[in-house]
């Protein structure tokens, strides 16, 4: 189920203060920004459709935009998605994590989904223990509450992790049963492969949270609907995407 909030009112003068240096309109920043951050693109990737379209910048203005105003964005597409969620449950959580290569040397990017496939926490340590499966699992229940059951691997680190938290009663682990987060690491997968990889913890783990809060909002499930009603979601994710700059 897609759940989108409401459009919001015209935003006040003072609202457009982080572009008043810049000389391209914040319509041009959000189109970059979504290209790159959406999109399996790299930099110049981004730099050749947009010069086709008239807009002429340089790669490295894609990389300086999506740096400042990647997490603004990202964080008003949170915003407008929890209030369009208040009151809703989120009855299971997938936790899953997944290795990614940092100057030759194994990093892991955790993630908390929600039963519906909605990316809830993106955490990156250097090991996969039980610390660090415990600062994981302490930033997203207090952000997000605590779930009904917490659909885990095999890895012993969220048992203990859990028996801490005093919450191991909600764990089941199951063969097949965390596909749904499994699925969740494609769409970063693909991302990664066009940035050719990351060099500093700071800039994966802020791409890591910028690159699910937007895939949330434009995560239509159109293998689901019917065309009309994708095309109606898209018209609205790309509504709420032009206004995320307010």
């Amino acid at each position: 189920m897609v759940r989108w909030g409401g459009v919001g009112h015209a935003p006040p003068p003072q609202a457009c203060q982080p572009f008043r240096y810049f000389n391209s309109s914040p319509e041009v920043i959000l189109l970059v920004v979504m290209m790159y951050v959406r999109f399996p693109l790299s930099l110049r990737n981004v730099e050749d459709p947009l010069f086709e379209r008239g807009i002429d910048i340089c790669h490295e203005t894609v990389r300086m935009w999506w740096n400042r105003f990647g997490p603004m964005f990202a964080g008003g597409c949170r915003r407008q998605r929890i209030s369009s969620m208040r009151g809703f449950l989120h009855r299971r959580w997938h936790l899953d994590e997944m290795y990614v290569k940092l100057n030759g040397e194994m990093v892991y990017l955790w993630r908390a989904v929600d039963h519906e496939g909605e990316i809830l926490e993106s955490y990156i340590t250097k090991t996969c223990d039980k610390e660090a499966a415990l600062r994981f699992m302490k930033k997203a229940l207090k952000r997000h509450g605590s779930p009904e059951a917490i659909t885990t691997d095999g890895l012993r680190s969220y048992r203990a992790a859990m028996k801490e938290l005093g919450n191991e009663q909600k764990q089941e682990v199951g063969r097949w049963a965390n596909n749904r987060v499994e699925n969740s690491h494609l769409s970063f997968r693909r991302r990664e492969r066009a940035m050719l990889r990351f060099r500093r913890m700071k800039t994966l783990q802020k791409f890591a949270s910028v690159h699910a809060n937007v895939h949330n909002h434009f995560n239509l499930e159109r293998h689901l609907v019917d065309r009309e009603t994708y095309k109606e979601r898209r018209s609205a994710a790309l509504a709420e995407w032009g206004q995320v700059a307010s």
